[in-house]
């Protein structure tokens, strides 16, 4: 609730209260988004490496509560935009600093949450206990459950209260959930578990790049079972993985020489390492295209918190009686999800069981892919959606917003098969020693995305304003070409479809022995 009352209507403000630009305010929210999703990584760096979870979350969540209430304080000050004598042009500036201060400790706080809160609550849970396993696999189901109750209620109550009552009062009740969720936590700290942190999982990955320059003058041997790996009490700490063929030089850190070893033993990690050790690193190479393609995807679908609530803000937004904020379609969509994620399990999968002769269900690869091709489909909509309205505008008929709920069902679905199988996969594939990294690397396509969808509208409002002023996207839609912009990102989306079906399947999955 806290995050996604700020967010959701965060463009909204901008543009009405800031009285920021179309392109400026769109290109600040992705900015802001992305910096929430790119903080998970290196928050999981730091919780794995030297925090741990329990103290990375407490201190985020100080963070969190911080900035909110600096963004709160913000909304409480006095704003004047163009005409201004000296000391509201000052009390301006001041306004501005404390909103962007506390929109930007917010975002690293929210980031540091998420990437220790979720691990640190599978913690609580041991796996060898089988009464506990099924406990954990209900805290995965009931967590999912709280985001999705927060995303709905700030998308609504909190999206009508700003825009209808206050926007200092909305943010205010944003500000408390996460005081409350403070709270919580402090509460049950003398029940949780605490975990040590284990030390940086990216080490051996730079081991093996090491090593593998340092033998590159050795000939990798015909046999590869020669190569080395640890035999005795292996597979209890970290399960071996088999040898693949593909990316040969880096098997080149496992060859076994005099230089690498002395007296019987290993002397150095840094010149020799084991076959699990390189197969490690040959995953994360081949997740590299998959995840590039997560990018582009991030791209298109962060339209969801800019371009799509400012088509709608050009709108009809009455539904009989009733205003309807734009920004509460982000809600519907929310729900759209979980009702996508019913039917994928309800209907598709147990229809893929039948339509395959074997009782194949679709995989997670083409899960991904068919979340890709659906947000074609999704930026499609979009575009013959503002060409639609530009007319209507043109005969003095203004469009009701109802007419964007299709685009917002199918980016729904491409987020049900793309986003959470992409999580999904993830964990399924990375190496047990890294996988809260790589879930949190998986999140990092979202913050990239969001940096790519800035640069591109900057870029396209730029360029367009140059060759046809008022340009593609002016701060008056009607006014513009929004529609081209939309018909680009589908174009994008064709490409990094066509990139995406390339790359997976060439993908190998990664193969644990068992012994």
């Amino acid at each position: 609730m806290a995050f996604n009352g700020i967010g959701t209507n965060l463009v909204v403000y901008l543009r009405s209260v800031l009285h920021d630009g179309i392109a400026s305010s769109a290109s600040t929210v992705s900015l802001w988004y992305g910096t929430s999703f790119f903080v998970p990584i290196l928050g999981a760096g730091i919780a794995d490496t030297y925090l741990g979870n329990y103290k990375t979350v407490l201190i985020s969540l100080i963070m969190y509560l911080l900035g909110m209430v600096l963004i709160t304080l913000a909304t409480f000050m006095p704003y004047t935009p163009v005409l201004c004598d000296v000391s509201s042009c000052l009390s301006s500036n001041e306004t501005q600093t404390l909103l962007f201060s506390g929109l930007y400790l917010t975002a690293i706080g929210c980031g540091g949450v998420r990437s220790a809160l979720l691990p640190f609550g599978a913690d609580q849970f041991d796996n060898k206990n089988s009464l506990d396993i099924q406990k954990r696999r209900n805290f995965f189901s009931l967590f999912y459950i709280c985001v999705i109750f927060g995303v709905i209620t700030s998308g609504t109550i909190i999206v009508w209260v700003q825009e209808n009552v206050s926007w200092a009062i909305g943010y205010g009740i944003a500000t408390a959930c996460i005081g409350l969720a403070l709270i919580g936590f402090l509460v049950g700290t003398p029940i949780f578990r605490q975990h040590e942190p284990c030390g940086s999982p990216v080490r051996s990955i730079f081991q093996v790049i090491v090593a593998s320059f340092r033998n590159m003058c050795l000939e990798l041997p015909v046999d590869r079972s020669l190569l080395y790996e640890v035999r005795s009490n292996y597979t209890q700490k970290r399960p071996k993985l088999a040898h693949s063929d593909d990316f040969s030089f880096l098997d080149k850190a496992a060859i076994i020489s005099d230089l690498s070893l002395a007296n019987g033993s290993c002397q150095s990690s840094w010149r020799l390492c084991t076959v699990t050790e390189v197969e490690e690193l040959k995953i994360l190479i081949r997740l590299l295209p998959i995840w590039v393609t997560g990018i582009f995807f991030g791209a298109a679908i962060s339209q969801m918190h800019t371009t799509f609530i400012q088509q709608g803000t050009v709108m009809n937004t009455k539904i009989g009686s009733l205003s309807v904020p734009p920004a509460s379609l982000y809600s519907f969509e929310v729900i759209c999800v979980t009702l996508w994620v019913l039917v994928v399990n309800k209907v598709i999968v147990p229809a893929t069981r039948t339509y395959f002769a074997n009782g194949a269900e679709l995989t997670q690869l083409q899960r991904i892919g068919i979340g890709r091709f659906l947000m074609i489909f999704a930026m499609a909509i979009a575009a013959l959606l503002e060409m639609k309205r530009l007319e209507s505008v043109r005969e003095g008929e203004p469009l009701s917003i109802v007419w964007q709920l299709p685009q917002y069902i199918v980016i729904a679905g491409a987020e049900c098969f793309a986003i959470i199988t992409q999580l999904e996969f993830f964990h399924g594939q990375a190496p047990d020693s890294m996988k809260s990294m790589l879930t949190a690397f998986a999140l990092l396509t979202t913050a990239l995305g969001n940096y790519l969808s800035s640069a591109i509208i900057t870029l396209v409002a730029g360029v367009t304003s140059v060759w046809d002023s008022p340009g593609w996207i002016p701060d008056d839609l009607n006014k513009g070409h929004l529609d081209y912009y939309y018909w680009c990102l589908t174009a994008l989306s064709v490409a990094n479809f066509v990139f995406y079906l390339y790359f997976s399947s060439k993908y190998k999955l990664k193969k644990v022995i068992i012994s």
